[in-house]
């Protein structure tokens, strides 16, 4: 019997790009096999599976009569699924000696997958498993589950759009009429990053006869699907209360700043779990409901770039101005107009003619008065690209140090 020969039986896995231990779409998966045996033993082979699975599960109870009936909401999405054989079944038994045994691997991961995600009804998961077959025994196995994130690049003219948006509410009491509130919002783009600053630009226009509030958070929505029915599991993850508003005042909030925390990316891809993330801006309204307003966010992966077309309120303006300027300068200058397209031909012949002699009698005598005569008001020459008096070959530039 084998009982006993084998001291120990491991997967290692070797740290990915940047030593993180954690992967990317695409990437490469390496690691051993380690076994560590304490005398011979023989083995009819050695495989070692990578899997990637996503997974939903919940019960739902339901009473017909004297009993209560559960109902089963069970969904299953693969995402990877590979094999190698470290030491195959050729028919007779491999003899491996006593001592400490690697057996490298890798594997090539698809170029897309679904993050790592763990949730209250669903999971998604990634592992490999090893599985050694001795003759007349069982199975040996050993699990080491990584760890897969979806790279998501915020750097798309989707997510550096601004997002905003308006509504507007009758506040009633005990059927009293308190007044109309309303709500305005823009943030400068939908994506963001963990540990980024969302710059919040809010107005609230409070016309009831009660103090409101104004309030903004960060809220998380998972969504589990299996069998045609939808869980979801709602959570705040950050939160920013603003000042009180009077009644019949305004408040404004220029770029009220309410910081990201640690979050894992949104999920979009998978066909039965969904994470997804909104900033919720709402004002309480004393003994009413309140008045709600949400805009979408995406949560990447890939921060914004160091000169990104919007990273805060300040380099939204700063790229406006640009917009402007590149509006109002043309790329190549226009040609000035023609001097017969301002002038009219019966004032070029007055400005052309010369004055009379008498008008200046004393003057203008003398051989230089011909010479102004002749280029007097005389029209500009027509504009051309090219230089009407262009140097002389052998002509050296000067040297403006000498």
């Amino acid at each position: 019997m084998n009982f006993g020969k084998i001291r120990s039986f491991s997967v290692a896995l070797e740290h990915g790009p940047g030593g993180t231990g954690v992967h990317g779409s695409g990437e490469l998966v390496s690691g051993q096999v380690l076994l560590e045996l304490s005398q011979s033993m023989k083995v009819t082979a050695l495989e070692v599976c990578a899997r990637g699975l996503a997974t939903v599960h919940w019960l739902e109870s339901k009473n017909v009569g004297m009993n209560t009936v559960y109902s089963d909401y069970t969904a299953y999405e693969s995402y990877l699924r590979k094999r190698q054989h470290l030491i195959r079944d050729n028919g007779a038994p491999t003899v491996l000696q006593a001592g400490r045994h690697e057996f490298p691997f890798s594997f090539q991961l698809p170029e897309t997958l679904v993050t790592s995600f763990e949730g209250k009804h669903g999971s998604v998961r990634y592992w490999i498993k090893a599985k050694l077959h001795r003759p007349w025994s069982t199975v040996k196995k050993a699990k080491r589950e990584f760890t897969v994130i979806e790279h998501i690049d915020i750097n798309t003219p989707a997510l550096l759009a601004p997002q905003a948006g308006t509504k507007e509410k009758t506040a009633r009491a005990w059927y009293c009429n308190l007044g109309q509130v309303s709500l305005s919002v823009k943030i400068d783009r939908k994506g963001y990053t963990p540990g980024e600053v969302i710059p919040i630009f809010a107005e609230v226009d409070n016309c009831t006869t009660r103090v409101v509030v104004p309030k903004a958070a960060i809220l998380q929505t998972q969504t589990f699907i299996a069998r045609g029915t939808m869980k979801q599991k709602k959570s705040v993850v950050a939160t920013l209360a603003g000042d009180s508003v009077a009644a019949g005042k305004r408040e404004l909030w220029h770029g009220r700043a309410l910081k990201i925390p640690p979050l894992g990316p949104s999920i979009t891809q998978c066909r039965i779990i969904r994470v997804e993330y909104a900033l919720k801006v709402c004002v309480d309204i004393p003994g009413t409901s309140k008045l709600l307003l949400e805009l979408p966010l995406v949560i990447g992966t890939i921060p914004l770039h160091p000169f990104g077309s919007r990273t805060s309120s300040v380099s939204s303006q700063y790229s406006v101005n640009l917009e402007w300027l590149r509006m109002a300068i043309p790329e190549q200058p226009e040609p000035p107009p023609e001097y017969s397209s301002l002038v009219s031909e019966e004032a070029a012949e007055h400005n052309l003619s010369p004055p009379l002699h008498e008008d200046y009698t004393g003057t203008l005598e003398g051989p230089f008065y011909a010479y102004i005569q002749e280029f007097r008001n005389r029209p500009p020459p027509l504009y051309s690209e090219i230089d009407p008096n262009p140097p002389a070959p052998d002509m050296r530039p000067r040297c403006m140090t000498c």
